[in-house]
C-alpha cells in the first residue's frame, strides 16, 4: 500500500526558495513515475513537475528553469527544488506516484499525498 507524508511547504517572500519533500512509506517496487501537482484557489489542478524510475523528467512550462525535481530511489522520495519563486506559485502542492506516464496524467488512477501550503507574499 502507497502511503505519502509531504513536507517542506511554507510560507516564502518572492524570489526565495523552498525544498519539497515527498517520501513513500509503504511498498513502492511496482512505482514508475513520481511528482508533484499543484491546485491555487478557484482553479483546476495542473502537472508541475515529474519524474519517472528512468529518470524521463517533465516540467510545466511556467516552472522551466526555476525548479528542479529529483527522486531518491533508495529512500523512496522525490523531492521539488523550487527557486525564484512568484506569487503565483502560490497553491496547495500535491505528491503523485503512479506506475505508469498514463496513471500519472489521470486524475483518478495513482496515488495522492495529503497536500502542503506553498505560500509566496511580500
Amino acid at each position: 500500500q502507497v502511503q505519502l507524508v509531504e513536507s517542506g511547504g511554507g510560507l516564502v517572500e518572492p524570489g526565495g526558495s523552498l525544498r519539497l519533500s515527498c517520501a513513500d512509506s509503504g511498498s513502492i517496487t511496482s512505482i514508475n513515475v513520481m511528482g508533484w501537482y499543484r491546485q491555487a484557489p478557484g482553479k483546476q489542478r495542473e502537472l508541475v513537475a515529474a519524474i519517472s524510475s528512468g529518470g524521463n523528467i517533465e516540467y510545466v512550462d511556467s516552472v522551466k528553469g526555476r525548479f528542479a525535481i529529483s527522486r531518491d530511489n533508495a529512500k523512496n522520495t522525490v523531492y521539488l527544488q523550487m527557486n525564484s519563486l512568484k506569487p503565483e506559485d502560490t497553491a496547495v502542492y500535491y505528491c503523485k506516484v503512479a506506475l505508469t506516464w498514463g496513471d500519472f496524467y489521470s486524475a483518478t488512477s495513482g496515488s495522492w499525498g495529503q497536500g502542503t501550503q506553498v505560500t509566496v507574499s511580500s
